[in-house]
């Protein structure tokens, strides 16, 4: 893949955000960044918040808020298109991926969603996290559930992909590279206790060993070269970190720009 945009998921930043997200957005920005991804716009309506990424230089190729859901379509649709976006993001927790029943309610929800998105010009994509890289029956339930559901794109969290380590994040990039369109990169220790992992909305309640790009055991270099050249975006996220976020989140551009593995501003 030819090196694309660099991105942040403001979701690493939120425990600053909540307090002065505008400023959060200003040292993105000076950082060299591209673009962001918003989790959340922290009581700024989504009109000023598109200005201010405008007066600032910061793109968005994509929004994680809000999570579409059979309810909320509508809602989606408007706060896509006052943010100029064309996409729109879905995602599950474990529960939606336990067993073969599951998966099959899941792929039909989301197909039907997606018909939906696409009647009104919005393509779905879906974030994944380390549940849906659980095997059933010696298969990939992400496969599985991508044979269910072949209207909607994805989103590869390249470092959830490993389920803590036990599956290779090179080789699930190539395994869904017809159907991805962004990449979020994390770093960290592959190699964890599933059993000391539980997952609470999406996200582990306990901080894992996650650390700034290029100082983890993930292999980012060959991720990168397995990308499709579909994919619009890298997008960097750290649910948490061992450093000050704010200087991780520093160190991770520093390493995807200095190594030619994505483009910044600086």
């Amino acid at each position: 893949m030819t090196p694309k945009p660099l991105a942040v998921q403001l979701f690493s930043l939120r425990e600053r955000a909540q307090k002065d997200f505008v400023a959060v957005l200003k040292d993105v920005a000076a950082m060299g960044y591209k673009g962001v991804e918003p989790a959340g716009l922290w009581n700024i309506r989504p009109s000023q918040f598109r200005a201010i990424l405008d007066d600032l230089g910061l793109e968005m190729y994509s929004s994680h808020s809000p999570w579409a859901n059979p309810r909320n379509l509508g809602e989606c649709m408007d706060i896509a298109h006052i943010l100029k976006l064309d996409t729109i993001v879905c995602g599950y927790g474990p529960a939606d991926f336990e067993n073969m029943d599951a998966i099959k309610r899941t792929a039909e929800q989301t197909s039907k969603m997606a018909q939906e998105l696409k009647k009104n010009g919005f393509t779905l994509f879906q974030h994944n996290h380390a549940f849906e890289f659980e095997r059933l029956d010696g298969r990939l339930k992400y496969e599985i559930y991508k044979e269910l559901c072949p209207e909607v794109m994805f989103q590869i969290d390249a470092y959830w992909s490993t389920n803590f380590g036990e599956e290779n994040a090179v080789e699930n990039v190539k395994k869904f590279a017809d159907r991805t369109i962004l990449l979020h990169m994390k770093d960290g220790v592959l190699r964890q206790a599933k059993a000391e992992q539980t997952m609470v909305n999406g996200l582990l309640d306990r901080k894992i060993d996650l650390v700034p790009l290029g100082t983890g055991d993930m292999d980012i270099k060959g991720v990168i070269e397995a990308a499709p050249e579909t994919v619009r975006a890298v997008v960097v996220e750290l649910d948490y970190c061992n450093i000050d976020m704010t200087e991780a989140i520093a160190k991770s551009y520093k390493y995807m720009t200095e190594n030619g593995f994505a483009l910044g501003n600086k």
